[in-house]
């Protein structure tokens, strides 16, 4: 039985480790669906996800959401510890508790002390292993904890850079396309400021965007549940948007660099469909119709245009369904709301929504400003 007990903590250790290198250090999307990773994710979100639904303020249950991502991260790094402490515990139980213990009598609580004291570098010395192949499984444990540390200490930076470069041209978007950004909003700004010329780089900017999103939320999935500082902005909502904006130019419904919104149309969709694959989660068509005729008619009244014509609706229809199923499924699964085509009546954009903004800032004098 011993032997058994020591070859489950071997186990133990195994998959912990071999978890850890795929989720930090194999620069690729794994596509096993049987991971301690993946398991802790579904588990962990099945809970949370329960529990927002049932809270009915939007600010409240966002800001529960919003709570997800970085702590699940922790708690993963928790579990792992866990892990590797009552594997390597195990270990030495299983090779019969060989510890000098200053008379306490050896066992399985105290084999997982001297596996946390080991791993964790304490170096307490109450507890010690006395035999030749305990202390090689101690060391070996001190060697693998320092390591852990090493590797956790060079993870979260990777992760917060990977999310702030996100943030950033989202938070863009803000000025452009509105709070929240819609398609019709995009074009609409870009007309009045004479700028539909500068829409060809935009779309450039955006295919690199989308690109660098598939390669970091492959890489890192946990990043799909990290959220934007407003709530009314995702990562999942502008990417729906700018393939709503790429759709209307490559369609023929709105004059615009065509080549370069096919670009980034093909990439946006790409970065779609994997991420819904990574996070299995199957396309599903939206319940209500996000654009009707009646939508697509008045988009052309605000943008100023003609009619689209009958062939312009079908191929617009037809990229359509090419990617909104996955961003409905999406948005489900990860409880964000999408961007409609067409923006709201009273379009406000965040800066205007604090304190100081809005109302408030054309009553300020310099003097106010300055003033301590």
């Amino acid at each position: 039985m011993l032997i058994a007990v020591g070859v489950l903590g071997a186990v133990i250790v195994a998959i912990v480790l071999w978890d850890a290198f795929e989720a930090i250090i194999l620069p690729r999307r794994v596509a096993r669906r049987i991971r301690l990773t993946r398991i802790f994710f579904v588990s962990t979100w099945v809970v949370w996800s329960w529990a927002a639904r049932r809270i009915r303020r939007p600010k409240r249950r966002d800001a529960l959401l919003a709570l997800y991502g970085p702590l699940s991260l922790l708690m993963l790094l928790v579990v792992w510890a866990v892990g590797l402490v009552l594997g390597f515990g195990l270990m030495q139980w299983g090779i019969g508790s060989h510890l000098a213990t200053h008379g306490e009598h050896p066992g399985l609580l105290i084999d997982i002390y001297l596996s946390g004291t080991t791993f964790f570098t304490l170096g307490y010395g109450d507890v010690v292993p006395d035999t030749s192949f305990a202390r090689v499984v101690a060391v070996v444990e001190a060697g693998f904890g320092f390591g852990f540390l090493a590797v956790v200490i060079g993870y979260l930076p990777v992760i917060y850079q990977s999310f702030s470069r996100r943030e950033v041209s989202i938070t863009l978007l803000d000025a452009r396309a509105g709070s929240p950004s819609t398609a019709i909003e995009l074009f609409r700004r870009a007309t009045e400021t004479g700028r539909l010329d500068a829409l060809g780089d935009f779309f450039l900017e955006w295919e690199r965007w989308s690109a660098d999103l598939l390669e970091s939320h492959l890489s890192y999935p946990v990043l799909s549940f990290y959220r934007s500082q407003h709530d009314n902005q995702s990562w999942l909502g502008a990417l729906t948007m700018m393939l709503d904006a790429a759709a209307l130019v490559v369609s023929g419904v709105v004059k615009g660099p065509a080549a370069q919104a096919q670009l980034t149309f093909a990439i946006s969709r790409h970065a779609v469909v994997d991420l819904s694959q990574s996070l299995n989660v199957p396309p599903i068509l939206p319940s209500q119709e996000r654009l009707t005729d009646e939508d697509l008619e008045r988009a052309a009244v605000i943008l100023g245009i003609a009619s689209p014509a009958d062939c312009n609706r079908k191929n617009l229809l037809e990229l359509r369904m090419l990617y909104e199923p996955y961003v409905n499924a999406l948005s489900k699964q990860l409880m964000f709301t999408l961007p409609g085509w067409l923006p709201p009546e009273r379009v406000v954009s965040n800066w205007q929504t604090s304190a100081w903004g809005g109302r408030a800032a054309p009553d300020l004098t310099r003097e106010d400003v300055h003033a301590d």
